[in-house]
């Protein structure tokens, strides 16, 4: 399952905080602010689709991500694998390092994390 781009924004927020009270989530978005209803639902829906729980706290409740942000944006970069790139990695590797404009140091640095990933298997 996925998020909405509104979703996922506040998904960001409660990664970069890992528990928060819904005063908190608010005051992290750049202004304007979203209503408190606004934030409710999107809770709501996300505690839906089983990304965020809460913990009562008296009359405030705490929110927690239940999906790490690795294995979110695993599961995202995967899927553009297939469906953009026709399940091939190496075509995806050939777009990323082409059309980013990398420099050379970042190309190299990136050179470094593949070696070193061969070197592991």
């Amino acid at each position: 399952m996925t998020l909405s781009n509104a979703e996922e924004q506040l998904m960001q927020l409660l990664w970069k905080q890992e528990r928060a009270i819904m005063k908190d989530l608010i005051e992290a978005y750049p202004n304007p602010k979203p209503a408190t209803t606004t934030v409710a639902t999107l809770l709501k829906r996300m505690q839906d689709k089983n990304f965020v729980d809460y913990v009562q706290l008296g009359r405030s409740r705490e929110y927690f991500p239940k999906v790490k942000k690795k294995d979110y944006f695993s599961k995202h970069v995967n899927g553009l694998i297939k469906n953009f790139f026709n399940n091939s990695p190496s075509q995806f590797a050939s777009f990323f390092t082409e059309e980013t404009n990398l420099s050379k140091l970042e190309l190299e640095e990136l050179k470094k994390l593949i070696d070193s990933e061969i070197q592991k298997k």
